[in-house]
């Protein structure tokens, strides 16, 4: 036998030790960078669809005349409301059904709106569900001011 055949082959468990540490580090200097991006990526998917639902909104007002009520809700983009004449909705408004925000829960509507008596309020709370909070708890709203309780 050589000695050439004798060599190492694999790898010592201080290398794989070394390496493991190495990764470990990386993924400790990455990992915050990359969740950090994960709630801001939530919180510009909800402003987009505010914007979205919004416009929707202002389409259904300009066939119907008013706003969807409170009852009627967001569901009214998608199919015509008991009471709310088959002549006048030209619906449907949303292309697709009415999404849940990025926290999985539905978005808050209530017409004629605390804040937006004349109009609606549309807004979602944030990750934490509860009026105020901020980075990713903060509340989104349609008109970019704070929830009125």
């Amino acid at each position: 036998m050589s000695s050439r055949s004798s060599a190492r082959v694999g790898f010592t468990l201080i290398e794989l030790l070394v390496v493991i540490a190495i990764i470990a580090t990386l993924a400790a200097v990455v990992a915050p960078s990359i969740f950090g991006n994960v709630g801001e990526a939530r919180r510009s998917a909800a402003k987009s669809q505010l914007q979205i639902l919004a416009l929707a909104l202002d389409q259904y007002r300009l066939d119907n005349d008013a706003y969807p009520t409170t009852e009627q809700g967001l569901a009214a983009l998608r199919l015509p409301p008991p009471g709310v004449a088959s002549a006048s909705w030209r619906g449907p408004y949303l292309r697709q059904e009415v999404p849940l925000d990025p926290w999985s829960r539905p978005y808050v509507y209530l017409a004629p709106g605390v804040a937006n008596p004349t109009a609606y309020d549309l807004y979602t709370l944030g990750r934490d569900a509860a009026v105020g909070g901020s980075g990713e708890d903060a509340d989104l709203t349609a008109w970019q001011g704070p929830v009125r309780s």
